[in-house]
């Protein structure tokens, strides 16, 4: 592990189909025990509901977004987080014009996900679909 300083502005970007992603520490830098992410989400269709096998939690800087996680949906406005153990079904909605969060995740797969999705046909479903299945995160029919 090494120390490492991501300044404002600065990480890799990744365009996701509901958002964009900056990797702001990444595996690399954490000997793959953890990762950070900034994520800039406008209003707009939300990823569908999945899970993945690693934690994750949430921080929001600015705006809000309903995050479902298991059976409840929960409001989250600027500085509040949820934590989402790997394993539960979740996804996000932005209910403002867009929104600003930290995402942090248990090992390095969520950075290894959102590389190889960028590098994917964003309008190929079943494209994405596959990606998704070679990262363990499994879609589930909302």
């Amino acid at each position: 592990m090494t120390v490492h300083l991501s300044s404002a502005g600065t990480g890799q970007e990744y365009v996701a189909p509901d958002a964009t992603v900056t990797v702001k520490i990444g595996a690399e830098h954490t000997d793959a025990e953890f990762e950070l992410f900034e994520i800039d989400a406008p209003r707009g269709p939300s990823g569908p509901p999945h899970t993945e096998p690693w934690s994750k939690a949430f921080y929001v800087l600015q705006g809000r977004i309903l995050v479902q996680a298991g059976d409840e949906g929960y409001d989250l406005g600027p500085g509040a987080s949820i934590s989402i153990p790997a394993g539960t079904v979740n996804t996000f909605s932005v209910l403002t014009p867009s929104a600003k969060f930290l995402a942090f995740s248990r090992t390095g797969g969520m950075s290894a996900f959102f590389a190889e999705l960028t590098t994917t046909d964003q309008t190929d479903y079943a494209a994405l679909g596959a990606v998704a299945a070679r990262h363990r995160i499994e879609l589930v029919d909302s």
